[in-house]
């Protein structure tokens, strides 16, 4: 039923400190980082004396001075993917076929209605949709895991399980189109909502936490198409040799890069610095031309706890990443797993904030963590090829005030199946140059190099520490402080990169940085897109032109700005976190944190003709949940959406949930499918 739009509040008296977030969110995700000095204490220049007349004289809210925009995705990807190393007979049948993963039927027109804002504790899609949950917390990942049950849950069943609070999203099609590989990240752990008769994390077991540095980190699960739809399934039946879990606790990693082998990467459980069990925070992500899966270390300080009681010269580091360096803390992950104090073992803080690389058609290798991208808290990574052929992958560090990198590799990726192309192409990220964006008043930036051609560019530090401690190396740099960058995608189309920065309630307050022409809102709670061209065409430029053509919040607002399309008709949207493309160019939003008052959702926006800018809100995720993802199929029937943290609201509980979905018992995180019932492409 169409009901007619209201314009939302700009600001709720519920919301104020942590917009649309629970204190519960903002506890487990980022350790309460918004109510914490922000870690970069730097003094780089900003744009000063200039802002207010620069942003007067561009009128960074008018059409003049705003372009165009494409968020990046990685909808219609073609990742050339080769045999496992080591398949057996069927899997080996499954590998994707190249030709099958470039066709696409994605619209070249949004002609969906939009949905309304709401509070509803349901999955609500258009007129003209459907959906279905294909995965939830603790369905079958492994064969012959056993049935979930909530009130007898182990760690060890958990590691058979699919895990909680999923994140990224990626789909690899394999053999035709009818079946693929599912991989998602599983980010943070909410015991409150995981665990019968919680009373205080003080009061968890050791096997409680055992059970949650299980459930989090990766899965991936093979999928099926249901009939000739939109829809997919889990495959329930047979061998499954891809699926996998990838834990906290017992997944072993290996350490790339010019920084393995450092001795701040050393441990005592490790003694040669290049091999971690474990991968947690995992936020967004990305799918590689070679068919591997990116993933990012984000709020990984979290966990830890005896930052007070690590060497004096590691604590500025430590500061810097977040850490509690004048407390001891009280993480608890220690009960269970003694790495985590970092009175005991400084170093294993080090070996976490890393960009992780999963070959999900070769379950027995081991996931890689890439030091030559640099260590910070990785919203996640996303790639496309220079004109020469050398990848180039952007992320986002994401925390009030941090930065926006850019790492080229030296190597160039080769084309082909073959297992010898597919084994180069797995080591470009190995090595090459990694940078950092300063931005100017004049729509102009610089890629200011940290390392380059195997040379540190930063004063004082090695290769190996500007690789380990990121953060001050770009604060000696002078880059530009941000409100909190999120997802960086390229626009497979075009190049052009785009930036969420989901929002700083920090920016022009007190004695925080104010605005300036890349960041022109104080107290920014709704967020905005920042888009970069690169020179020449050529993203491994060190050059680039920028521009911001969306600014979020309620349309009402004369500070929004929606490419110049009419306000009165678009949708309200709050802080853009996760953004892909569909094989039209159409740019896909998700949200988390809707300041607005008003569930979290994703949303579309055409970028071209005479809609483009028409901002509707294609559907929206339970109460207390955040819209993840998304990943629109390379045929464009289908719009993969991960709903975490349903329910997360103070005081709720697995017996008083805040949410019941999606089985209408308690609330578990899931991954949905919305398909167009005429089975047309999605947002036609």
């Amino acid at each position: 039923m169409t009901q007619p739009r209201r314009l939302l509040p700009i600001v709720g008296a519920a919301l104020r400190g942590h917009f649309g977030r629970s204190a519960s969110t903002c506890r487990y995700r980022c350790g309460n980082a918004c109510d914490h000095p922000e870690p970069n204490e730097s003094d780089n220049q900003y744009f000063g004396d200039l802002v207010q007349a620069e942003v007067s004289r561009r009128g960074v809210m008018r059409g003049g001075a705003i372009g165009a925009v494409v968020l990046g995705g990685l909808a219609a990807a073609s990742p050339a993917v080769a045999a496992p190393a080591d398949p057996d007979a069927d899997a080996a049948r499954d590998v994707p076929d190249a030709a099958e993963l470039g066709k696409s039927g994605a619209p070249a027109a949004l002609g969906f209605k939009a949905i309304p804002p709401n509070r509803l504790d349901s999955f609500i899609v258009p007129n003209g949709y459907d959906h279905s949950v294909i995965v939830r917390w603790g369905d079958e990942v492994l064969p012959g895991a056993p049935k979930f049950d909530v009130y007898q849950q182990s760690a060890e069943k958990q590691k058979k399980q699919f895990g909680y609070n999923n994140d990224f999203v990626a789909v690899l099609p394999l053999h035709g189109r009818d079946r693929a590989l599912l991989v998602c990240n599983h980010e943070y752990a909410n015991p409150e909502l995981m665990f019968p008769g919680f009373t205080s994390t003080a009061a968890l077991t050791v096997e409680q936490w055992k059970i949650i540095q299980a459930a989090v980190g990766m899965a991936v699960v093979e999928i099926e198409r249901v009939g000739r739809t939109g829809e997919w399934q889990l495959v329930r039946n047979g061998r499954r040799p891809y699926n996998r879990r990838v834990t906290a606790s017992d997944t072993r990693f290996t350490l790339t890069g010019p920084a393995a082998g450092h001795e701040w990467l050393k441990t005592a459980a490790d003694r040669t610095g290049k091999s971690v069990i474990g991968t947690f925070a995992n936020c967004a992500g990305g799918v590689t031309p070679w068919g591997t899966v990116l993933s990012g270390e984000e709020n990984f300080n979290g966990v830890f706890v005896g930052a007070n009681g690590a060497p004096e010269a590691a604590k500025p580091g430590l500061k810097r990443y977040g850490f509690d360096i004048a407390n001891r803390g009280a993480a608890n992950w220690d009960t269970a797993d003694e790495r985590f104090d970092l009175t005991k073992n400084p170093n294993e803080a080090n070996r976490f904030g890393w960009i992780v690389e999963l070959d999900p058609f070769d379950p027995k290798a081991a996931p890689r963590k890439h030091t030559a991208l640099g260590r910070l808290k990785h919203e996640g990574a996303n790639v496309i090829l220079a004109k020469d052929k050398r990848v180039v992958a952007y992320t986002g560090d994401d925390e009030r005030f941090d930065y926006l990198y850019k790492f080229v590799s030296h190597k160039k990726m080769r084309d082909g199946r073959s297992p010898s192309a597919r084994q180069h192409n797995l080591t470009l990220l190995e090595s090459g140059d990694l940078y950092v964006a300063k931005f100017d008043g004049s729509g102009r930036g610089r890629w200011l190099p940290l390392v380059k051609d195997n040379a540190s560019r930063v004063e004082g530090m090695t290769v190996a520490e500007v690789l380990i401690l990121t953060r001050l190396a770009a604060d000696k740099l002078g880059a530009t402080k941000m409100d909190r960058p999120e997802d960086v995608e390229p626009n497979p189309k075009t190049g052009k990169v785009y930036c969420a920065l989901t929002n700083n309630s920090r920016r022009g307050v007190g004695t925080d940085p104010g605005v300036d022409p890349v960041n022109p809102r104080a107290n920014n709670k709704h967020g905005h897109i920042l888009e970069i061209t690169e020179d020449n065409g050529d993203n491994a430029s060190e050059t680039f032109s920028w521009k911001l053509p969306i600014i979020c919040g309620d349309p009402a607002d004369p500070s929004t700005y929606f490419l110049g399309f009419d306000k009165s008709k678009v949708s309200p949207i709050s802080c853009p976190d996760n953004v892909a493309f569909d094989a039209a160019g159409n740019l896909w939003i998700a949200t988390d944190g809707n300041a607005l008052e008003a569930n979290d959702g994703l949303f579309a926006v055409p970028l071209e003709g005479p809609n483009a800018g028409y901002l509707k809100q294609f559907l929206s995720v339970p109460f207390g949940a955040e819209s993840c993802g998304p990943f629109i199929s390379a045929d464009g029937k289908s719009v993969f959406t991960a709903v975490q943290h349903p329910g997360e609201r103070d005081g709720a509980r697995v017996e008083n949930p805040a949410s019941t979905w999606p089985d209408g018992d308690f609330a578990k995180p899931g991954i949905a499918v919305t398909w167009k019932l005429d089975n047309g492409p999605v947002g036609s």
